[in-house]
């Protein structure tokens, strides 16, 4: 697993002390308060990175925006980012996948999640001190970002590209688009350990829905939130023609795209 995508709870202890590397617990602030959090994190909530004139669809909360929130917990450009969340790091790589497409070049995803690290390493309630930066979002150019609207997504489509539905299976039964395969997202997560699963079960599991890195792919689920992870799994796995459908299953029908319903064979 590259570790310039997903990073050890050993990575991340290592380094507790090293100044260039901001840890960011996306978790609610009672949470990250009342609970605990890992040493030197500070606390930028889920609901603070969306598109608050937008919540339904979740989706990106501005350049500015978010700049302004890294800029108030006191991180710059130049360092490095390891976020997690509780929650198997679903909502953690959602803040990864917003980071890298705001210009922010080191980002990563811890590897498993609080409750995960919590088994291992000393957790606190205490909330590091840190000055505010003036961060400026450098934001990709859109033939750089992953990320593809609906007219991207039609003309897909009509190529051999893999559509990944993220979702629940009575969602994908309901509505889904046309040829899409289901793979929920936590199919990736070891229950037990709360981590990802080795590497080659990892690539081994992604086959066996016919999710190659020879393939193009294009991810969806319903607000963009769940195929955050699997983006930065495919990633981290070296999957370079990986595309992200931010508008998803709700921007497609409310432009009333084709879609298919009912249960499949594989299914």
């Amino acid at each position: 697993m590259d570790d310039s995508v997903v990073v050890s709870p050993d990575w991340l202890a290592s380094r507790l002390d090293d100044s260039a590397v901001r840890i960011v617990d996306v978790r609610d602030a009672w949470e990250f308060d009342g609970i605990g959090h890992i040493p030197g994190a500070v606390n930028v909530p889920f609901d603070s990175y969306r598109d608050e004139s937008d919540v339904d669809r979740g989706t990106l909360p501005g350049a500015e925006a978010f700049a302004e929130l890294l800029g108030d917990a006191g991180i710059s450009p130049a360092d490095t980012i390891v976020a997690y969340d509780d929650t198997h790091g679903v909502f953690a790589a959602r803040f990864v996948l917003t980071a890298l497409e705001y210009g922010h070049d080191d980002v990563r995803l811890l590897d498993g999640d609080y409750s995960a690290w919590n088994r291992e390493y000393e957790t606190t309630s205490e909330t590091a001190a840190f000055e505010s930066t003036d961060y400026d979002p450098d934001p990709l150019a859109p033939d750089e970002s992953p990320l593809v609207g609906y007219d991207a997504v039609a003309d897909a489509l009509e190529r051999d590209a893999v559509f990944v539905d993220t979702r629940e299976l009575e969602e994908f039964e309901e509505a889904r688009l046309p040829g899409a395969v289901r793979f929920d997202w936590r199919e990736v997560v070891d229950d037990e350990t709360r981590r990802l699963k080795p590497e080659a079960e990892l690539e081994a599991l992604l086959a066996d829905h016919g999710i190659t890195p020879d393939r193009e792919i294009v991810l969806y689920c319903n607000t963009a939130r769940r195929i955050s992870h699997t983006y930065v799994v495919l990633t981290a796995l070296g999957y370079e023609d990986v595309y992200f459908y931010e508008g998803s299953l709700t921007e497609w029908l409310a432009n009333d795209g084709e879609i298919e319903s009912g249960p499949v064979a594989s299914e």
